[in-house]
């Protein structure tokens, strides 16, 4: 993981000389989304750092860090279980927090990242403050469900997971990634279906809630669970990615959802919201920003975010 801490170092290096920059000009930030502990950003399935100067998590790290948070952006495995995907962002958390100093960092993860940042809340709680979930599928996606049903064996399957895997390993390339492992589609969707995000659950059931539609625990073993999600698949006319979004939600059978995450098996811990105008690609403030103009803007959301971590101390 010699480029990970290198790339790291690079990144917490530029932020404290851009800071220090901006202070000596008189454009020191205003403090808001400062939080104590780092924020560590984890992406969904097929995601990515940055591909041809485009950022997974468009145009949050800089607004957070505007304002004072410290931002670091990981990357793990595009397609794998979340057990998998989990170890390989436990190793980034430990270099991070060895290279910044500080004790603990604040998880965020998107859709896969959300069971990805629970996993290494759970088994090393000390180093991790809180957990943030957004749009994640913590009891299973209706979409994994229906995907699912091609026969177990079966050419379909090959076909289809090996068109996956393809897609995963070129993201993989494109981004510069580190990860080594190899792409495992079906390792992700036994992850994300209904039958295996219930497994997970039994094996790591920090934050998740006990009743179908309730909020989880809000701390365990000292750490912070936080939610939000959408449950609008169409959201901007002119978003391609709507279309694609709005054919997955049928799998839903009429349950709010955002696209490919219900709005009940995205709770966990705290909920702050469930309800946003917004699909699963809005979530990160994709494509390219292409939102509703009749919601919070996403990057707002993530602000709050941070900024109610700093009000709870974290």
């Amino acid at each position: 993981m010699k480029k990970n801490k290198t790339l790291i170092a690079l990144c917490l290096a530029s932020g404290l000389a851009a800071s220090e920059q901006a202070q000596a000009l008189g454009f020191g930030s205003s403090g808001y989304t400062q939080t104590r502990y780092p924020i560590v950003l984890t992406h969904g399935m097929l995601g990515f750092d940055s591909i041809l100067g485009v950022d997974y998590w468009y145009g949050i790290p800089s607004a957070l860090r505007r304002d004072g948070a410290r931002v670091y952006v990981t990357e793990v495995s595009q397609l794998n279980t979340t057990e998998a995907r989990g170890e390989e962002l436990l190793e980034q958390v430990e270099e991070i927090v060895a290279i910044s100093g500080s004790p603990k960092v604040n998880l965020i993860g998107h859709s896969h990242g959300g069971p990805t940042i629970r996993y290494v809340a759970a088994v090393r709680p000390d180093l991790v403050a809180s957990a943030t979930s957004v749009g994640a599928p913590h009891k299973g996606s209706a979409t994994a469900d229906f995907i699912r049903q091609v026969p177990p064996g079966s050419a379909g399957e090959v076909l289809l997971a090996g068109i996956v895997n393809g897609l995963g390993a070129l993201i993989n390339f494109l981004s510069g990634s580190d990860s080594n492992l190899q792409q495992n589609a079906l390792g992700a969707l036994e992850s994300l279906n209904s039958q295996g995000a219930a497994a997970f659950n039994a094996r790591f059931p920090q934050g998740v809630p006990t009743t179908p539609c309730g909020e989880g625990a809000y701390q365990v073993n000292g750490v912070r669970y936080y939610s939000w999600s959408g449950t609008s698949p169409l959201t901007n006319v002119l978003d391609v990615s709507d279309a694609l979004l709005g054919a997955s939600a049928l799998t839903f059978n009429g349950e709010a959802n955002d696209g490919l995450v219900g709005r009940c098996s995205s709770h966990l811990g705290k909920v702050i919201r469930d309800n946003y105008r917004m699909n699963h690609l809005d979530e990160v403030n994709q494509t390219l920003g292409l939102t509703s103009l009749f919601e919070t803007d996403p990057v707002t959301v993530y602000r709050q975010q941070a900024n109610r971590l700093k009000n709870d101390g974290l």
